[in-house]
C-alpha cells in the first residue's frame, strides 16, 4: 500500500489531527496561514488555532495575479504558468511559517489550500442557461504537496458546483460546525472582497442553516483606492471616505443592479462588482464627485447592500409578522477593520456587531480555519446532512494530492 494512503487511513481513525489552512481571497493581498488542531468531526469537532499569520504578497506578484483575475479574456499561457507557480510559492510560504513557529513539516498531517480564485461564473453572471455554474481556483495542490512533503487537499469548490451549488459561499459548512449555539441565533457576517453571511439557528438545526453572498464588501473601495492613490492598498481606517460626501445620484445608480433582487442563496464576485461597474454608474450622473465623495458613497453602498440582505433574510425567517427573530451578528474579514463601514451597518441594523474573537476564533484567521475544517471533515469521513435545499449540497469537498 502506498504509505501516504496508509497515513490517510490512520489519520481518519486518529483522535486528532494538525492541519494547516490556507486562504488567499479576491483582494489578492496575501496568504492567510492558520495552523489548527482538530479533535473529532461533525458537530463534536473541537477546534484550536495554534498559530496564524498573514503573509503579504509582493507588488509584482499582485500585478501578475491581477492580469489574469476576474476577466473574461486573459493570457492563457500566463494562467497556466501561475497555476503551477502559486502551488509551489504557497508551499514555500508554508515552510517559512513552520520554520518561524519551530514546527517540522512532519508534524503537520494535512495542508488545506483554497487556492486563488481567478474567475467565478454562476449562471446568474454568465446568463448562458445551457451552461452550468462554474468557478476556477488556481494554485495546483500537487505542487504544494511536493514542495512541502505534506498531503494536501485543494480545489474544494468544484464538488460544491458538481452537486448543484454555485461554488460559494463555503463558509456555511465550517460556520455550522464551529459556531452553532444551543441558545443563540447567530449571523456570521464575513466582509472580504465580497460580503457574505451564514445564518445559524439556535439548537444546531442544520435544516434551517443557510448562507449567501450579498454583494461587494471591500472590493470596489479597494480597487478605487489602488487606482487613484498609488502605493495605497486600501482606505486605512476609512480616512478618505470619512472626508467625502455621499453622492445620492451615484448611490441610486449603483443600487440598480439586478443581482440584489435575486433570491437567496446566490453568489457573485469582482467579475461583476468592479471599476467598470462603477464607471457605468458614474456615467448616469451629472456631477463631478471627488475621490473622497466616491469612496464615501461606495462605503454607504456596501453598508446598504449588506444590511438590506440581512433584514430580508431575517424577515423571511420570521414565522409571522408579530414575531421578531432575535439574533446576534459576529463579523470577520478585512471589512471589520473599516470603522466607518461597521458603524453604518450597526446604525442601520440597530445592533452591536461583535467579532468572532468572542467565539474563540481570530476573525482574520477565520476563512483559513474553515478550509482546514473542510479538510478535517473530508478525511474523517463525516457527512453533514443539510437536506435538499438549493445551494447547500450535503457533500465532502477537497481533492487529495500526495507528496510522491
Amino acid at each position: 500500500m502506498n504509505p501516504y494512503l496508509k497515513k490517510l487511513y490512520e489519520l481518519s481513525q486518529a483522535p486528532g489531527r494538525t492541519i494547516i489552512g490556507l486562504m488567499s481571497g479576491t483582494s489578492l493581498d496575501g496568504l492567510d496561514v492558520a495552523l489548527c488542531r482538530f479533535e473529532g468531526s461533525g458537530l463534536g469537532t473541537k477546534t484550536s488555532v495554534l498559530q496564524f499569520k498573514t503573509i503579504p504578497y509582493p507588488s509584482v506578484f499582485k500585478e501578475e495575479l491581477k492580469s489574469i483575475s476576474f476577466k473574461e479574456q486573459v493570457d492563457l499561457q500566463k494562467l497556466t504558468l501561475l497555476n503551477a507557480y502559486i502551488g509551489t510559492y504557497h508551499g514555500e510560504l508554508v515552510l517559512q511559517c513552520l520554520q518561524e513557529w519551530g514546527i517540522t513539516a512532519g508534524e503537520v498531517a494535512i495542508i488545506a489550500s483554497h487556492g486563488q480564485t481567478i474567475f467565478h461564473a454562476p449562471i446568474s453572471k454568465h446568463q448562458k442557461n445551457c451552461w452550468p455554474n462554474a468557478t476556477l481556483q488556481i494554485g495546483d495542490g500537487d505542487h504544494l504537496a511536493v514542495k512541502t512533503g505534506v498531503i494536501t487537499l485543494s480545489d474544494f469548490r468544484q464538488k460544491h458546483v458538481a452537486t448543484g451549488g454555485e461554488g460559494a459561499p463555503l463558509a456555511v459548512y465550517g460556520d455550522y460546525l464551529i459556531f452553532s449555539s444551543p441558545d443563540e441565533n447567530r449571523i456570521l457576517l464575513n466582509i472580504g472582497g465580497i460580503a457574505n453571511f451564514t445564518y445559524l439557528p439556535s439548537g444546531s438545526h442544520a435544516d434551517h442553516v443557510f448562507s449567501t453572498d450579498v454583494g461587494p464588501g471591500n472590493t470596489m473601495m479597494d480597487q478605487y483606492v489602488q487606482l487613484h492613490y498609488p502605493g495605497m492598498a486600501y482606505d486605512k481606517d476609512a480616512l478618505l471616505a470619512s472626508k467625502g460626501l455621499i453622492q445620492h445620484e451615484l448611490l441610486d445608480a449603483l443600487l440598480e443592479e439586478p443581482f440584489f433582487d435575486l433570491p437567496f442563496p446566490k453568489t457573485t464576485g469582482p467579475e461583476l462588482f468592479n471599476l467598470h461597474y462603477l464607471d457605468l454608474a458614474l456615467a448616469k450622473g451629472s456631477g463631478k464627485p471627488t475621490h473622497e465623495d466616491i469612496l464615501a458613497t461606495l462605503c454607504e453602498y456596501t453598508a446598504i447592500t449588506i444590511t438590506e440582505a440581512v433584514e430580508r433574510a431575517v424577515a423571511a425567517l420570521n414565522l409571522n409578522q408579530e414575531q421578531v427573530l432575535n439574533y446576534e451578528i459576529y463579523v470577520s474579514g478585512g471589512g471589520m477593520h473599516n470603522p466607518l463601514l461597521l458603524q453604518k451597518i450597526q446604525d442601520r441594523l440597530q445592533k452591536t456587531i461583535r467579532n468572532t474573537n468572542e467565539l474563540d476564533v481570530d476573525p482574520d484567521a477565520k476563512e483559513a480555519v474553515l478550509f482546514a475544517l473542510l479538510a478535517n471533515e473530508c478525511i474523517t469521513g463525516g457527512r453533514l446532512d443539510f437536506g435538499s435545499r438549493p445551494g447547500l449540497p450535503s457533500v465532502l469537498m477537497g481533492k487529495i494530492s500526495l507528496p510522491t
